[in-house]
């Protein structure tokens, strides 16, 4: 018998959901699909609901067409409490995200699925999650949405493998001890 399913679902949050948090998902969609991962999905929201049905920002738009990735289906959206329970991974892009959904969160289980993105980059992995946030970049220009790419890209690797082992362990069997007695 397996664990309850074979997919691995992940939600990136930033607040208006037009910039990090979409960037974020698309990047991780693009890494599953080239890993192999099909059993990892990924989606993003806002924990604010001012952007709600916007596209994606334009200049991440950009960015991300520069590197292959396309954000033409991308349409913002505010966080759901459902999904503390429907998703297994969740990934706060700056210390405001991660702060607002750990005071939120409904249970110590869903608590437990919350990190900082950059909590999976090797070069700040040990260090506080003050020290692991993502800036928003929408109050910048086209240097602060390519220095975005670049940290949500450093963290990538990590997700990956990350996720990778957690479907490696739902797939093999749960081992049963018999008593012989």
């Amino acid at each position: 018998m397996t664990s309850k399913s074979s997919q691995f679902r992940i939600i990136t949050v930033c607040t208006g959901n037009i910039c990090r948090s979409p960037m974020a998902g698309l990047m991780l969609a693009e890494a599953f699909a080239a890993g192999g991962l099909a059993g990892a999905t990924v989606d993003s929201a806002g924990i604010a609901a001012y952007e709600v049905g916007r596209p994606i920002d334009p200049r991440a738009a950009r960015n991300l067409q520069a590197h292959g990735i396309s954000s033409d289906h991308h349409v913002a959206r505010e966080w759901r409490p459902e999904w503390f329970h429907t998703r297994e991974l969740i990934l706060a892009l700056d210390v405001d995200h991660y702060g607002w959904l750990r005071q939120t969160a409904p249970d110590r289980e869903s608590l437990s699925r919350i990190r900082m993105l950059r909590s999976f980059d090797p070069a700040v992995a040990g260090k506080d999650p003050l020290d692991q946030g993502i800036e928003d970049p929408w109050y910048g220009g086209h240097a602060d949405f390519d220095l975005t790419w670049n940290l949500i890209h450093d963290a990538v690797p990590g997700i990956v493998a990350y996720v990778r082992d957690q479907l490696a362990h739902q797939e093999r069997p749960e081992q049963r001890v018999r008593s012989i007695s």
